[in-house]
């Protein structure tokens, strides 16, 4: 079971980390303390390992900024549900190994709380069944290697 942190359309990148602390932060626990702070308050201190993020239309909208997509892979997400996806921000989350999903549904029927569970590659919530549209077999490489600098340092024997 995978409980969820709903939200709406729209949400930037400078509500899902904020840009002023782009370059003063620098460690996983001091980027994952910020993640959402003017959003939800209450986020940071209560997100667990497992989580999944649900969202509307937009996730990601603003700047191109990783830390975005890393404060909340930091903060315990695995995996981001959303109506539409800012094209960067969607980039992001494969380059950091965060499975992103297109569902317009699930923002709809879901409220922060609600567990999902995923069995043969569909979300079940709700008493509904949702099909997770499969990654190309390269993307859903660079997922399961955890990211693409991860998957690359394993090809090309931990190259730094």
């Amino acid at each position: 079971m995978m409980r969820c942190w709903v939200y709406g359309d729209d949400v930037n990148t400078d509500v899902i980390f904020p840009g002023k602390y782009t370059y003063t932060l620098k460690t996983p626990e001091e980027i994952a303390a910020k993640a959402l702070e003017d959003l939800d308050p209450n986020f940071a201190r209560h997100v667990r390992p497992g989580d999944v993020m649900v969202a509307g239309r937009n996730w990601g909208c603003g700047s191109s900024r990783e830390q975005a997509v890393t404060a909340l892979k930091y903060a315990g997400i695995q995996l981001i549900i959303a109506a539409s996806f800012n094209g960067l921000y969607f980039r992001n989350c494969i380059n950091q190994g965060i499975r992103p999903v297109v569902n317009d549904k699930l923002y709809q029927i879901l409220k922060t709380g609600d567990v999902i569970e995923i069995i043969d590659g569909a979300i079940h919530a709700k008493g509904q069944i949702f099909p997770i549209p499969p990654l190309s077999p390269s993307v859903q490489a660079i997922i399961d290697a955890g990211g693409l600098v991860p998957m690359l340092r394993q090809r090309f024997g931990g190259v730094r």
